[in-house]
């Protein structure tokens, strides 16, 4: 139950957990003696001892030091315990950040993000207790059964002998519920993770999930998830349960038999009353220490269950980093691409193009033809291709992470907005933005003039922008871009869910672009690609034509027949709208 990994992994913790284990043995000491001055007393009454008014002060005194040492090792038994989970927490929580951080934008190909958040905030908020009290007790449990049999041996070897041996019992109860335990938490966790992902999957596209009315589905999809984790959760509850009721019956079996050792041989005259009084007041002393050792191994478990899912990501493999950098205008090329996500279906089979720098591209085709995909590759966020995909005539995979942040800004329809003000936004961008250029990029947004009758660049962010329209949030998103400035912009459906207002100012600002960087207008609504120097259209992975608007249409049924639809669907749409 000591799992070496964790200890390495937070080193800081154990000089906590020695002084942690110090200060209760340190109670233990202070409790034998305030024992021993009470069997003391005992012994001068039964004795006929006359006890004068200074004799008592002196017992009063002894007790309340002796209490006052007591309270000040409990608290410093507290203070330790929370030093030493808090250091570990800390440490464990940025290990995986940094993990994250050195696997990319490209992590969730190996990793949910449901299954990192539980891990690292349930899952190592579990870990508190293993590093802050179950390590401790677990020393402490080994040390003062030693040191109580030290002193009890000196009062009756008997009861002494008979309490340490029954002491074991407890430990060989929990190894036992170990082994039935550790498979038990590991399916435990397994189905917790997974609950978690379909949960965060289901929330993050409610709002698809809702207009594709599959939202019934997937609601009986988490009931059935929920109902397998409650299940389990029954199942692990059962466990616990069941170990503490042995825990129970040996720690309370054992001191009362040390009791009643100690009355039998009070009644056999083989030990006098203030002795039988110290082992009744120890006896319980023996079995305590193992059975909090056993309250806290449960929960104990369950940390150390987690942490397996934490080391997981921390063992996972890191993509090698590339050495080289991008540097000014930059063209795409693309060789035979080929991607795929399971190994079995290609997002991207075999996709060749060439974007000159400079130029502005629109990337259309049906949903699930391999747009986004695409544009995972070109920002990072998707590794794992095949053929060659070269920015500036460098291949991405010889690319350097950080450069490739520099020099690709990604703007979709979800980006965040964090709460705070529109210049702390902006600033994320470009920390050494002055008010000059942040208002200038919110002008190009057309933005500006809806800032200007608030507090400008102070205009207050509510939580997840809930105080901006969906055309306002965009904006302010692409203004944020537009600082960013780096060589190659990719718009992925960045005009979605917005008012015709917005998008045409939002198109606007994209279209401003072309000629001094190289822009990617990733679209389902193709009447935004017509102006496009060229056009890539997609097709199930494959690239199906490419070419002007007027080119597709003559040369590209596949475009000619979307477009065509598209035309008649908006033509009823505008029909239907007219009183």
């Amino acid at each position: 139950m000591i799992k070496r990994e964790l200890l390495l992994e937070s080193p800081g913790s154990v000089k906590y957990i020695v002084l942690n284990v110090l200060s209760q043995l340190t109670r233990l000491l202070a409790s034998v003696a305030t024992v021993f001055l009470m069997a003391d007393l005992i012994r001068k009454l039964t004795m006929g001892i006359s006890l004068e008014a200074a004799d008592l002060l002196v017992f009063g005194l002894w007790v309340t030091l002796l209490g006052l040492i007591r309270w000040g090792t409990a608290w410093a038994s507290s203070l330790t315990a929370h030093l030493a989970s808090a250091d570990a927490k800390r440490i464990l929580r940025r290990r995986v950040y940094e993990k994250l951080t050195r696997l990319g934008a490209s992590y969730p190909e190996k990793v949910s993000t449901g299954e990192i958040v539980q891990v690292c905030v349930e899952g190592i908020d579990q870990l508190e207790t293993y590093f802050g009290r179950y390590l401790p007790q677990f020393f402490y449990a080994l040390i003062s059964p030693i040191i109580l049999f030290a002193v009890l041996s000196q009062v009756s070897l008997r009861a002494a002998i008979v309490l340490f041996l029954c002491v074991p019992l407890i430990p060989l109860a929990i190894v036992l519920v170990q082994k039935l335990a550790r498979n038990l938490l590991r399916r435990y966790w397994g189905r917790y993770t997974r609950l978690g992902d379909t949960f965060l999957e289901n929330m993050q596209g409610l709002t698809t999930l809702k207009i594709y009315g599959a939202d019934e589905r997937k609601h009986r999809e988490m009931n059935e998830k929920a109902e397998e984790f409650r299940d389990i959760t029954m199942k692990v509850l059962t466990m616990q349960l069941n170990s503490i009721i042995i825990m129970d019956i040996v720690a309370y079996g054992g001191a009362a038999l040390g009791i009643l050792l100690a009355v039998r041989e009070a009644m056999a005259g083989t030990l006098q009353l203030w002795q039988g009084f110290i082992v009744i007041m120890l006896s319980a002393d023996f079995f305590l220490p193992m059975r909090t050792l056993g309250s806290y191994f449960h929960v104990a478990m369950n940390g150390m269950a987690a942490s397996d899912k934490m080391f997981a990501i921390l063992r996972l493999d890191e993509e090698e980093e590339g050495s080289q950098t991008l540097s000014g205008p930059m063209d795409i090329s693309a060789r035979n691409l080929t991607f795929t996500y399971d190994g079995e279906v290609d997002a991207l089979k075999e996709v060749s193009f060439s974007i000159p720098a400079g130029s502005l591209t629109a990337i259309v085709g049906e949903s699930g033809c391999g747009k986004s995909t695409l544009a995972g590759l070109l920002t990072g966020s998707l590794r794992g291709y095949f053929g060659s995909l070269t920015l500036g005539g460098k291949e991405l995979y010889d690319v350097k992470t950080d450069s490739l942040y520099q020099s690709v800004t990604l703007v979709t329809a979800s980006d965040f907005v964090f709460s705070g003000t529109v210049r702390e936004n902006l600033q994320m961008a470009d920390p050494g933005a002055d008010d000059a250029r942040m208002t200038a990029a919110c002008q190009k947004a057309r933005i500006w003039d809806w800032l200007a009758t608030r507090q400008g660049l102070d205009t207050p962010i509510g939580t997840d922008a809930g105080n901006l329209s969906g055309g306002q949030r965009q904006r302010l998103a692409l203004a944020r871009a537009l600082l960013h400035d780096t060589p190659v912009y990719l718009f992925d459906e960045a005009t979605s869910n917005v008012d015709a207002e917005s998008e045409e100012a939002i198109l606007e600002a994209i279209y401003a672009f072309r000629g001094d960087r190289t822009v990617l207008l990733i679209t389902h609504r193709l009447e935004n690609a017509v102006n496009a120097d060229r056009i890539l259209v997609l097709d199930r992975g494959r690239l199906i034509g490419q070419g002007t608007h007027r080119e597709l249409m003559e040369t590209c049924p596949g475009y000619r027949a979307l477009f065509d639809r598209q035309a008649q669907l908006e033509r009823f749409a505008r029909e239907g709208d007219r009183p």
